[in-house]
């Protein structure tokens, strides 16, 4: 079997466009015909997915594996680090937790983390055609050179092409590259085979001297100009980004509100409310007021006591009281869900320091964080009592929390699985607060019309999450093929005609 088609995307800054121009050529490779898998050696991120083979990775990888046509699975993403302070975060090597360490320790540790990326690269490399691998960050981060696995320190040891995406709505994207180029070594440089620019609004043309100079200046080539894509909805791999800006719903819309806590997790369930036409979705940053509502969410937690004392800070807890009074509904998912109940104890100091706090109080139930963490794909459907005519779910747990109280005795779910029926989460006795350990409560069309139709909405109308995300990701693949130079970029090594139309399913 040859070896097969690799390119590394790096990027001269977080956010350049690393997952969007990984997710967009493993369409274009798939479509193809190509067996493509998606790589990120070391992402640190708080949004996370499920696995196939029952581990956890970065979310960005499992969209990236959807737009190769495949399940996620941990090798797409061997170390995942997730922050649970500004110094320490829990390290997951192959999809499973081992340890929380300091950044430091970490550093310490990185020889072994690089062993495991190095396991899973040989693997998907025996595996596939073509194998897409995406940086961290940027490798020009000098303080981060020595003992690397995220960016050039892989791409030397795996012996892999690099390319560079800047995101020249930033501003400032010559100096990006160009000083980017400058302070990589010289064997560093020589596996940088040009670039890419994306999110350019405007005319090309003016923009054509730039990249002249900037080919003569470096001796490589510029790839494609990569136009901004206007609404393209993907998932996001951590920071909640333009996100923050969002909510513009019609007149008479639903108005949803989601505190943002410092260790906000897998906010991406949200996605679903964001996006929806008759949703006034707002997200509400530190230092700022909860506007009157119809339905609050409070999302999930790497560090649900910290996150719960800062929201007390903020008055939130107030604020959300208050709501309750004037008959407003509320959700927790997972974290959250856990700072509805009258207490929280992490007896072994699994997310901070050890010791059990008073929660919310408005659920009575009680948590305590345990070493094994819950992972796992689930589906059911919701209480009946929520309306929709016990509306279809699908999502994934991943949680070290443990809960129990009377609140349970009335679930807000009913999931299924080989070993039958089991409940899930709460629904108070007034029918104002659910809560659920279930992510992506909203992303089935089902699910999603009767949890809003129950917050107060009427008429409403669906929309399908996965049909819009599918659509996007065709969407960026067209505008890559029509912006950029991909036979030259993976150096004329791909099939020349497509074999699978754009629109068929993964």
């Amino acid at each position: 079997m040859p070896p097969p088609i690799t390119l590394m995307v790096q990027g001269t800054t977080s956010d350049a466009g690393k997952s969007t121009l990984v997710a967009g050529l493993a369409r274009i490779l798939r479509r193809r015909g190509l067996q493509v898998a998606p790589f990120k050696p070391q992402n640190m991120a708080l949004n996370a997915a499920v696995t196939a083979d029952g581990g956890e990775i970065g979310r960005a990888q499992a969209l990236q594996a959807l737009a190769a046509g495949l399940a996620p699975h941990t090798d797409f993403n061997p170390v995942l680090l997730k922050p649970s302070s500004d110094i320490g975060a829990q390290v997951i090597i192959h999809g499973r937790v081992v340890a929380s360490l300091s950044a430091r320790d970490y550093h310490a540790y990185k020889p072994t983390a690089m062993a495991a990326v190095m396991q899973s690269w040989e693997r998907l490399c025996a595996r596939y055609d073509a194998v897409l691998v995406e940086g961290a960050g940027s490798p020009a981060e000098i303080n981060l050179r020595d003992r690397d696995i995220a960016n050039m320190g892989f791409a030397e040891a795996a012996d892999v092409p690099v390319v560079l995406v800047a995101d020249i709505d930033r501003g400032g994207v010559f100096a990006h590259l160009v000083g980017t180029l400058e302070l990589l070594s010289a064997s560093e440089q020589a596996r940088v085979r040009g670039f890419i620019i994306n999110r350019f609004r405007g005319d090309i043309s003016l923009l054509q001297p730039g990249l002249d100079w900037l080919e003569a200046r470096t001796g490589r080539k510029v790839f494609g100009v990569l136009p901004y894509l206007h609404g393209l909805f993907l998932d996001a791999e951590d920071g909640l980004g333009d996100a923050v800006a969002e909510g513009a719903g019609a007149a008479g819309a639903l108005r949803v509100v989601a505190p943002v806590h410092p260790r906000i997790s897998n906010h991406t369930d949200l996605d679903a409310l964001r996006l929806h036409p008759q949703v006034d979705f707002h997200w509400v940053g530190p230092g700022q007021a909860i506007p009157p509502a119809d339905l609050i969410v409070l999302a999930g937690s790497k560090s649900v006591q910290a996150d719960l004392a800062w929201l007390r800070a903020q008055g939130w807890d107030e604020a959300i009281a208050r709501h309750l009074r004037y008959g407003g509904k509320l959700i927790g998912i997972c974290g959250g869900f856990q700072m509805l109940g009258r207490s929280l104890a992490d007896p072994l100091g699994l997310e901070g320091e050890a010791g059990t706090a008073p929660g919310l109080g408005w659920l009575e139930m009680e948590t305590e964080l345990k070493p094994d963490k819950q992972l796992g794909t689930v589906s059911g459907h919701l209480d009946g009592a929520l309306g929709g005519g016990a509306a279809v779910v699908s999502g994934y747990e991943i949680h070290m929390g443990v809960s129990w109280g009377a609140a349970l005795q009335r679930p807000a779910l009913w999931l299924e699985s080989a070993a039958g029926k089991r409940a899930d989460g709460a629904l108070s006795a007034d029918g104002q607060i659910l809560g659920t350990y279930v992510h992506g409560l909203f992303d089935a069309p089902q699910a999603l019309s009767a949890l809003l139709a129950w917050a107060g909405l009427k008429d409403v109308q669906p929309i399908d999450l996965a049909a819009r995300r599918e659509a996007d990701i065709e969407r960026l693949a067209d505008a890559l093929e029509t912006s950029c130079a991909i036979d030259a970029l993976f150096d004329h090594r791909l099939p020349t005609q497509p074999t699978l139309s754009p629109l068929s399913p993964p």
